[in-house]
């Protein structure tokens, strides 16, 4: 049975805004060797139809961060990039399955190769899903997506307070939820603290008062 999840609602919403405005920002973070293959100066595009297509209203519903983009590389080509965000407390079972389901379902109504990547938000260490296989009989089905962990970035906090990308205030503040969920007076001293940070670090008027509304 899938293990119990944290209500998802409150917390997908801002993860997924903030993928929509800072998506360069997302990959430079994330994941800096993707980053460097994309042509920036040609935009990016979101593709939350064509997603709804492959997705039943059910999951829809219950995963608000999962999103697909539209990008373009150095090298010219047009590439699609799903990215799925997962927010809760506890692994869930089926996790690799569902990122080979979606990644299979665009891929089989669009006829694109699709770039699948993961950020995992748990609080449990060794939980690492990259790939999803199955096998019988010598028939074997693979998928390998790359991950990031946001608990890799629990000792790396003055980096995360000092740096620039709108991520590392994100991840921060993620990390803190989880750390005070037990005491609100330490939650509330570090969000006003990250926010003055913003400042601090030269955000602009308009990406600090969006980044607080996303971390409060």
């Amino acid at each position: 049975m899938p293990a119990r999840q944290r209500p998802r609602l409150d917390l997908d919403s801002p993860w997924k805004e903030a993928l929509l405005r800072y998506l360069p920002f997302f990959l430079r973070f994330f994941f800096p060797h993707i980053d460097e293959a994309m042509d920036w100066s040609r935009g990016y595009e979101s593709l939350d139809k064509e997603l709804r297509r492959i997705m039943p209203e059910s999951e829809i519903s219950n995963r608000l961060a999962d999103t697909l983009f539209k990008v373009w590389l150095k090298d010219g080509r047009e590439s699609w990039l799903l990215i799925h965000v997962e927010i809760q407390a506890q692994p869930e079972e089926e996790f690799a399955r569902r990122m080979f389901v979606y990644h299979y379902r665009i891929f089989d109504l669009y006829n694109r190769a699709v770039l699948s990547l993961a950020v995992l938000c748990d609080d449990r260490e060794n939980w690492r899903p990259s790939r999803y296989e199955t096998e019988q009989f010598g028939c074997k089905l693979l998928l390998e997506f790359p991950i990031a962990k946001l608990l890799d970035y629990r000792h790396r906090k003055e980096e995360l307070e000092s740096g620039s990308n709108p991520f590392a205030a994100i991840v921060l503040a993620h990390l803190t939820e989880m750390e005070t969920r037990e005491d609100v007076a330490a939650r509330h001293a570090w969000k006003v603290r990250l926010v003055k940070g913003l400042y601090q670090r030269g955000f602009e008027k308009a990406d600090v008062q969006q980044l607080f509304r996303l971390i409060d």
